[in-house]
């Protein structure tokens, strides 16, 4: 596997929302998602055979509740929270119910310096391969499988804190950096994004810009491009909320859109996302977030 850091991938989010019911409707006919495992209170989603790539908890948030980082071995996992504990960070073991409803073997969490929860698995629950991942709207399928769930990019509260935590607590390494107009007039965003072993671009970014939301974007990532454009189709057939129209990073390459999700944060959906390869990666600075498209629909959060 390309990359330094100890942990495989970023296999799961869990976010909480106000309206379930919306959230379902959102995930399955616009996204392309399949529903997983359900309770009273949450919901589970699909994008390949993982039993759950998401979890949405209904508890009236709208915000991040956690991200799971994938460990190949149970030992992988035992020696990264030991060294996660000789640097001072409190960590702790998952109870039965918490690790069954992640659907893992074995679970610990920490919090960062901005109050987020990460929590570290491995063994993830699979289905069976009469129940395959298949979605009516996305035939080609999602980018997932050892590159995990897709990406998020967070708002810190306080980036050098949160940089420092990052990379000197959680070794996650740091593919680039971008500084530049969220759009023309706009504020600046000052990120840096990061990858894990399994070489995906980058699995988290850390953002810093003055506006109020934790979440700027979670990230799906399609094998087809025409999966996108049809994906943008159905946000305008259904009049859901584009913020940004299609266009191109010039750090990972990804073509995409973005729409808004029921919990008002943005999800982007692309395609062509590149690879990282430690041993010949080049760490570089952009000046601007996009290099074509991705013009601003709606107005930029102030």
């Amino acid at each position: 596997m390309a990359g330094y850091s100890p942990i495989s991938s970023l296999g799961y989010f869990i976010f909480g929302v106000s309206d379930l019911a919306k959230w379902e409707d959102f995930a399955v006919n616009i996204l392309g998602t399949q529903v997983g495992i359900r309770n009273s209170d949450s919901l589970g989603l699909r994008i390949d055979d993982y039993e759950q790539r998401f979890l949405l908890v209904e508890d009236g948030s709208d915000d991040l509740q956690a991200l799971g980082w994938e460990f190949d071995t149970e030992p992988q996992l035992e020696a990264y929270v030991e060294k996660l504990r000789g640097r001072g960070v409190e960590v702790t073991a998952a109870d039965e119910v918490t690790t069954s409803l992640r659907r893992v073997d074995k679970l610990y969490s920490c919090l960062d310096p901005d109050g987020w929860r990460h929590e570290f698995y491995y063994s993830p629950s699979v289905v069976a391969l009469s129940k395959r991942f298949s979605s009516p709207v996305v035939a080609n399928g999602f980018v997932a499988n050892e590159l995990g769930a897709g990406h998020l990019v967070v708002i810190a509260k306080d980036g050098v804190k949160t940089n420092n935590f990052y990379q000197q607590t959680l070794e996650f390494t740091v593919s680039d950096y971008i500084k530049g107009e969220i759009a023309p007039g706009g504020p600046v965003l000052d990120a840096t994004f990061y990858h894990v072993a399994s070489g995906r671009h980058h699995s988290i970014a850390v953002a810093e810009a003055p506006i109020p939301q934790n979440i700027d974007h979670m990230m799906l990532q399609v094998n087809d491009l025409n999966d996108v454009g049809l994906a943008l189709d159905r946000c305008m057939a259904a009049e859901v909320p584009i913020r940004m129209g299609m266009g191109h990073h010039p750090n990972d390459q990804m073509t995409s859109f973005y729409m808004q999700t029921p919990s008002g944060f943005a999800c982007e959906f692309g395609w062509g996302g590149v690879i990282v390869d430690d041993d010949n990666w080049e760490v570089v600075r952009y000046s601007e977030l996009s290099d074509w498209g991705h013009k601003m629909m709606m107005s930029p959060p102030m």
